[in-house]
């Protein structure tokens, strides 16, 4: 599909203490992200005011679109998820998911407060009519208790933000923005059907079905592009809050104020959010019960070899350099503007991007990939001589290299060129045996139980590469797969710190860790990644 090289994972010193880890206690592995929202073509929205919760323990007065409660969404997507909601007001607000070439009509209701004033809606790069309220120096407002209605075209696919065109430095700071998503048509959606990887056509759906998998992409291309094809999917909008903004437009509501004056400079965030929270808050399932104005989580998984698709959205008025490990990301399109050769426009033409700087207001869409490639070593535990049935599978490279003919096998999409290669010259632990590197002791690692100590991926690869007992230990004192939080003989795989690269937006009024991180976390395919719960 497209060229990539694993360039952020070939220093030891780098990727040991950030990414090789099963995450621990604080992350509950039924808790996976995906793009939740809600369908239309009608929706019918509000703007309400309530609080959101910080890891800190503070909540936040906030404003936020929801759905109107008398007029309930005609749908939620991925269907799978259970538990879906959307309340009279939220942060981000709704994601709306339409399909290409659908008339789209968004009734706006205005629930603020009387002293906000008015409210609005603007969807850049859509051509947009607006029917009732007042007139306002973007579009058309909905003034305090009344109604307006804002209708097009969803002209092509892609993501793209929409948020608040009224008195714009105080509404969407406050939190009046969200995501709409426009699918391909689904009679002209390319054939996606033989699935990925292009070696063998299917494997990556037969692995899925094999293990039990369900699939929640909301398409199985985000564009009228074969090339954009891809395995899963993540919704990521990124924002900042200054707390003394939000503090002193709650004091002017409660003295009662006829009209607020809230001063928004001098500027200084405090919090750092990924789709309305904070970690670790981001990293608790979709629609928990304890975040009922922030439903969407913040926290993708994937197998390796699969095809990641991350719509990326800066909502706040700062940027934010995201960095994502691992690999860089493939960016597909802008604002919904796929981006292609200027000689081919079947070809894509978007850069590998180390940060994915999220400017404020741009959408962007990416491709993510994770195969092992380049590590060095056996990230299953390969090992000959372990006595597991597990350590003695075949790797049977196809025309890339890649294990892709065993949808079936744990080991599918392993790089051939490192099976049976341990981490060590020789499987017998780590430097106090002999081996080239010590790993930190994980009972005392700053971090605890995130740690998992282990580089290898799958249950009980550690104990197969140093020739332990399976489910009783090892030699040396390599830990084992997993985490202390998590039995090595269920989860075992990696967790990639995504996070921020200004370094005060990894916390939570300035408490680390926090604020804008998460994990991406990479198991082996006997693990089933179930995002419905």
């Amino acid at each position: 599909m497209f060229a990539t090289t694993i360039n952020k994972v070939t220093s030891m010193k780098r990727l040991l203490p950030l990414g090789l880890a099963a995450l621990g206690a604080l992350v509950s592995v039924q808790a996976e992200a995906a793009a939740p929202g809600i369908t239309g073509p009608t929706f019918n929205l509000v703007a309400s005011p309530a609080f959101i919760t910080q890891p800190d323990g503070q909540a936040i007065y906030s404003w936020g679109y929801g759905c109107d409660v008398a007029k309930a969404p005609a749908g939620y997507l991925p269907a799978a998820i259970s538990g879906a909601f959307c309340n009279a007001m939220q942060i981000p607000g709704p994601t709306l998911i339409v399909h290409e070439g659908d008339s789209v009509t968004v009734n706006l209701t205005n629930n603020l407060p009387a002293a906000a004033g008015n409210t609005s809606i603007l969807f850049p790069g859509f051509s947009v009519n607006s029917t009732g309220g007042a007139a306002g120096l973007l579009t058309k407002e909905a003034a305090p208790g009344s109604t307006v209605t804002y209708t097009f075209t969803a002209t092509s696919p892609g993501t793209r933000a929409y948020y608040s065109g009224t008195q714009g430095d105080l509404q969407v700071e406050m939190g009046m923005y969200g995501a709409i998503i426009v699918l391909p048509v689904p009679t002209s959606t390319p054939n996606c059907t033989a699935g990925l990887p292009a070696a063998n056509p299917g494997a990556n759906a037969t692995a899925r079905a094999t293990w039990g998998e369900l699939d929640f992409r909301l398409a199985a291309a985000a564009y009228d592009n074969a090339n954009t094809c891809y395995d899963r999917e993540y919704l990521f909008q990124f924002s900042e809050m200054d707390p003394s903004i939000h503090y002193a437009a709650l004091a002017q509501v409660q003295a009662g104020v006829p009209s607020l004056q809230v001063p928004t400079e001098p500027y200084h965030p405090a919090y750092f959010m990924i789709n309305g929270r904070s970690m670790p808050d981001d990293m608790d399932p979709n629609y928990s019960v304890q975040y009922p104005n922030q439903p969407y989580n913040g926290n993708p998984h994937m197998h390796p070899g699969e095809i990641t698709l991350l719509r990326i959205i800066g909502q706040g008025r700062w940027q934010h350099p995201f960095h994502e490990h691992a690999n860089h990301v493939r960016i597909l399109a802008r604002d919904g503007n796929l981006l292609t050769s200027a000689t081919n426009p079947n070809d894509l033409a978007g850069p590998l991007m180390f940060t994915t700087t999220t400017t404020p207001g741009l959408a962007m869409d990416g491709l993510f990939y994770f195969t092992g490639k380049g590590l060095n070593w056996d990230m299953y535990g390969h090992n000959p001589a372990s006595g597991d049935a597990n350590g003695t599978l075949p790797c049977t490279p196809d025309v890339n290299g890649y294990n892709t003919g065993a949808p079936t096998a744990i080991n599918y999409f392993e790089w051939c060129q490192d099976h049976n290669k341990p981490m060590q010259a020789a499987p017998f632990g780590d430097l106090p045996a002999g081996g080239p590197v010590s790993l930190p002791d994980p009972n005392i690692f700053t971090n605890g139980a995130w740690w998992g100590g282990s580089p290898y991926l799958g249950p009980d690869a550690t104990e197969r590469a140093t020739f332990g007992t399976p489910g009783v230990g090892t030699t040396g004192t390599t830990p084992p797969s997993g985490t202390i939080a998590n039995n090595p003989s269920s989860e075992a795989g990696y967790a990639f710190m995504w996070h921020s690269h200004n370094e005060r937006e990894i916390t939570t009024n300035n408490i680390f860790p926090g604020g804008m991180l998460m994990m991406m976390l990479i198991d082996s395919r006997e693990f089933v990644i179930d995002e419905s719960l």
